[in-house]
Parts: structure tokens; sequence; C-alpha cells
């Protein structure tokens, strides 16, 4: 079962794999970046996707840069949307010593900005059968925080998984699946060459969990093997 898609944030690393994932299902993929001077990766997935993928630019944490790509993709509607963009933050800092500036700057990016962009595009993602998936963390469970660590960074995912639950209740009636995805912990620039596995696992992983909650209509927080994570 294919479609489209448009993943937010696809210029390396994870969002750049998902989208080099899907099109090589057969899916058809807007993929999004901020800057194409850094995108050479995703520019040359889409010239050899064979019109699979198209790029669009888009900040997400940039005032009025999400509702100017909704109008440049008006008319179009998405079998999957998937919000990827996001940020480590000060990891080195805590509470007491993170500065007003990057907190806001962190929570705005992880926390407040996928989930509003969600809300503008939300009249374009297929009604009863589309799929909303916001990319968070394992370290976003509150349950699952006693070993601490990143606090800020685990902040910020925990409070998308909030917004992300009462996205999930405020569209009921859309019949979408809502779904809170942990890819892992990856070799990416923020995951670190010491990680468990490689972008190639984590997004067939994720593109297999979109894909059936596509076909089981299941709301859910689901790492990249489908297994379910404790809020």
């Amino acid at each position: 079962m294919t479609g489209t898609a448009l993943i937010v944030g696809a210029s390396r690393g994870i969002g750049l794999g998902l989208t080099g994932e899907l099109a090589g299902r057969g899916w058809n993929v807007v993929a999004t970046a901020r800057d194409l001077e850094k995108s050479k990766d995703l520019i040359a997935l889409a010239d050899t996707s064979g019109g699979k993928v198209r790029i669009e630019l888009v900040d997400i944490a940039e005032a009025g840069s999400p509702e100017a790509l909704r109008e440049r993709l008006s008319g179009e509607t998405f079998d999957v949307l998937v919000v990827n963009a996001g940020i480590g933050g000060p990891r080195d800092k805590n509470p007491r010593t993170v500065s007003h500036e990057e907190f806001c700057h962190l929570f705005v990016t992880n926390a407040l900005a996928p989930v509003r962009l969600a809300e503008i595009f939300s009249k374009q993602v297929a009604p009863q059968t589309g799929v909303v998936g916001f990319m968070t963390s394992v370290l976003g469970s509150v349950e699952g925080a006693s070993a601490g660590g990143m606090e800020l960074y685990r902040a910020s995912k925990a409070a998308l998984n909030s917004f992300t639950r009462s996205f999930a209740a405020r569209h009921k009636d859309k019949g979408w699946v809502v779904l809170s995805l942990h890819p892992g912990w990856v070799k990416t620039d923020m995951g670190g060459p010491g990680a468990a596995i490689d972008v190639a696992t984590s997004v067939k992983g994720l593109a297999d969990v979109i894909e059936r909650a596509r076909k089981d209509r299941k709301d859910g927080y689901f790492d990249y093997k489908g297994d379910t994570i404790a809020w």
C-alpha cells in the first residue's frame, strides 16, 4: 500500500533515509529542507528518484515559513505526514545553567513547531486513512526517565509527546492514526558514531511501522521495531 508522503526535515540522517526508503517502496515523497546548500544528498536522491522525490524548503521554527509551505502545496493531499525536524540542544546544561534563549529555541523547535506544522497541514492529510507521525525519542518517556541525563532534551521530547496526544484527541473525528516514533539510537550527526544502529536499519523499521499503521489504524508510541514504549 503506497501513496504520497510529506516528510518534514529530510536533508540528512533519519529524514533523508526515510525519504529514500519510502521512495524505494513506490511512494511519492515531498521532502523538506531548511537550506539547499546543506542538502546535497537530498538533491542527489531527488535527481535519481525517477520523479518520486520532490524537495521543498521550510524552517518549522521560523514564523510564517510553514504557512508559506502550505500555500505552495495547496490542493495536494498526503496519505502520510511525518515531522522529523528537531535539534539536540545544549546537552551539557541543566535547568539552572541553560539560558532563556537556548531553552526557548529547544522547546519551540522540538515540541511546539512540529505540532503547529501538523495543525497547519491538517486539511491536507487524507481523512479516515491518513497517518501523522512525529519523530520523538524514547528519552521523551516520563516513565522511563529514571536514569536521568540529557534532561533538557528529554523534557522537550516529553512535551512533544504530550502535544501529540492532545493533537490526536483534538482531531479524533478525522480518523487519522497519530504516531509518536522513536527511531532508535542511530549513527547520525546527532546520535554520533558510537550509536547502536545505522540509518538504514532505523528507517526500514520506521517505514514498516508507518505502513502497518495505515492498515491497522492504531495510534501509539512505538520504536522502529514496532514495540510499544511507555508514555
